[in-house]
């Protein structure tokens, strides 16, 4: 029945910073997205005063594909402060290496970049078989660029990959005051983005974020 229709989460897909190719990963993201209809999509790029407050009010979910740059204070407030009164934040791989004179975005995220072997094929495995995100998923094989992270014990690692001999986080969720965080360390070029479980990992960890907490 139409009346129980369920809307479309208001979504903004915001890429930019330096280092990566971020028009071609964030249309990547975007594209990837687009196919299901449970966001209704904004794509935006570059401009950092998007976070003040009241920039981001209009969205529930907010898909983040930034390298390094700076972070003002009113940016910073208005993110994180959007985020911790009930909203959803999607880092994507270089989301882990935005502001990094910025100790509040970091622990948001959960977690920093600190270094990276090169972009090769390497094995993620499953740590928690039984979170939504990762049903029926098994080990997997991706060729990108592993980030290795310096990342708080606390979030809730659901896969990794070794990185001489230790087990690396790929994936993560975490809370932020109100508001839910999901962190995906894949989708160094538009290439990595356009895998098959890149975008599975992007769409259920979008929708995760996005989902209210039961009561």
């Amino acid at each position: 029945m139409k009346g129980n229709r369920k809307l479309a989460i208001p979504t903004l897909v915001f890429a930019g910073g330096e280092i990566h190719d971020y028009k071609g990963n964030g249309q990547a993201v975007y594209e990837a997205l687009k196919t299901h209809t449970e966001f209704d999509l904004t794509y935006k790029e570059q401009d950092l005063d998007l976070l003040k407050s009241p920039g981001l009010d209009p969205y529930d979910l907010l898909i983040f594909y930034y390298t390094v740059g700076a972070i003002s204070d009113a940016q910073k407030n208005g993110l994180l402060n959007w985020v911790a009164s009930g909203k959803s934040f999607v880092g994507i791989h270089s989301a882990a290496d935005s502001f990094r004179e910025c100790p509040e975005y970091r622990s948001m995220v959960g977690g920093h970049f600190v270094t990276h072997p090169r972009y090769r094929d390497y094995q993620v495995s499953v740590a928690d078989a039984g979170h939504p995100i990762m049903e029926g998923l098994t080990e997997f094989m991706v060729r990108d660029e592993q980030y290795i992270l310096d990342y708080d014990l606390r979030v809730h690692v659901l896969a990794t990959a070794l990185y001489q001999g230790k087990a690396m986080p790929v994936v993560w969720t975490k809370s932020w005051g109100n508001g839910k965080v999901f962190y995906l360390a894949l989708g160094h070029d538009p290439a990595a983005c356009s895998q098959e479980i890149f975008k599975t990992l992007l769409y259920r960890g979008a929708l995760w974020a996005a989902a209210p907490e039961p009561k």
